[in-house]
């Protein structure tokens, strides 16, 4: 089996891998993917499908703006709309201090150009009569909204494959090292990838790859716990998200709504997210307690996934401080959906140019070194 050579080399063909993938095709680079799984079947595959800017941490705003403009070309980019719809957002408080904290994480997102309006109890319920009196006032973000994950990885797969990019999946990445000037991979069926640049984005196991290189990146691998019901009467338009994490819902427009919460942790050496069910039935009462209607449902399925989070819930997005050529894109923690399109299209430019346009401050390798930011809301 002869080298396959190429301009870059991404380990990892999720969301992030084929972006980067697709963006270099379009600057002109020839690129190769390896996957171990299906392209776009892990963290990109199972999560929940929110693509929002309200209540990200701050360092996280100026990719996601950049990623709102790419959702909104995915028919020009991939050939479909991925069932992205602008739905907005509303960020939901269950106490009087979750209250002081979304209002004050509004006024500074309002600094990033992210619009925020705060709903009270009344203008709430009278909005959204369907939620449940847990809910005491919430953000709205109307520019904010959702897509189907099972849809959106495979499309810029298929689109990268079809602007000439090399992509084999159900073969990972056995061994890496720095060769020269560039990197070898050696995948699991023996076949060997020549690169001048390699891009990690490799999930959950991005720590691993990371360590490799002398920079390790503590991980952990959750489970997503994810619920959908049967089809209902559609009543609920924007996406819901609790302060804290615990309940985050949507209804999709044949009426399922989809629902989680709750996280197991999953076992990198297996590979495979699994079911929990005393997490998921945590989760069907805490959502039943935020949206009352949703107890009269059958649940039809549940899924899993594994997707990997860092110690201060940001991704590792930037150059190797230890070897030149390598970009890392990795530990999105569990909101990296929304990221996803942006954050592959600059670990491209990363690995091309070393630099990009879009503000990175803050995903770099160095905030390990020093305290912990705040978490988000």
């Amino acid at each position: 089996m002869s080298a396959v050579e190429a301009d870059v080399v991404i380990v990892g063909g999720g969301l992030v891998g084929c972006a980067a993938a697709l963006r270099l095709r379009e600057r002109g680079a020839s690129v190769a993917v390896v996957e171990k799984n299906q392209l776009g079947a892990a963290a990109s595959g199972v999560n929940f499908g929110g693509v929002r800017r309200n209540g990200r941490k701050l360092a996280e705003l100026g990719i996601a703006a950049r990623a709102l403009g790419i959702w909104k070309r995915l028919p020009e980019l991939v050939g479909s709309d991925c069932e992205y719809a602008i739905t907005g957002n509303i960020k939901v408080a269950r106490s009087e201090e979750h209250m002081v904290q979304i209002a004050a994480h509004a006024e500074a997102q309002a600094g990033y150009g992210v619009e925020v309006e705060m709903l009270s109890r009344n203008a709430l319920l009278d909005r959204y009569p369907w939620l449940g009196p847990s809910a005491i006032g919430a953000a709205f973000c109307p520019s904010d909204g959702q897509a189907n994950p099972r849809l959106v990885g495979p499309a810029f797969a298929r689109a990268a494959r079809a602007a000439g990019a090399e992509l084999f999946e159900l073969d990972g990445a056995a061994h890496v090292e720095r060769d020269g000037n560039g990197f070898v991979v050696e995948t699991e069926s023996g076949r060997t990838l020549r690169g001048g640049a390699l891009i990690n984005s490799a999930g959950a196991w991005g720590g691993r790859l990371s360590a490799r290189f002398g920079e390790p990146v503590e991980i952990w691998p959750m489970e997503p716990q994810m619920v959908v019901t049967e089809p209902a009467p559609y009543f609920m338009e924007p996406v819901l998200a609790v302060v804290g994490g615990d309940v985050y819902a949507r209804q999709i427009p044949r009426g399922n709504v989809i629902f989680g919460g709750r996280s197991g942790t999953a076992d990198l050496d297996v590979g495979f997210g699994k079911v929990h069910a005393e997490e998921s039935l945590t989760t069907l009462a805490r959502t039943i307690d935020i949206i009352p209607c949703v107890a009269d449902l059958a649940v039809i399925r549940f899924w899993s996934g594994v997707e990997g989070c860092t110690p201060d819930h940001l991704p590792v997005l930037c150059p190797s401080r230890t070897t030149p050529g390598l970009v890392h894109a990795f530990g999105f923690s569990g909101h990296g959906f929304c990221l996803g399109p942006a954050s592959g299209a600059v670990a491209a430019e990363l690995a091309l140019d070393g630099r990009t346009e879009t503000p990175i401050e803050g995903l770099d390798l160095s905030r390990f070194d020093t305290a912990e930011q705040p978490a988000s809301t």
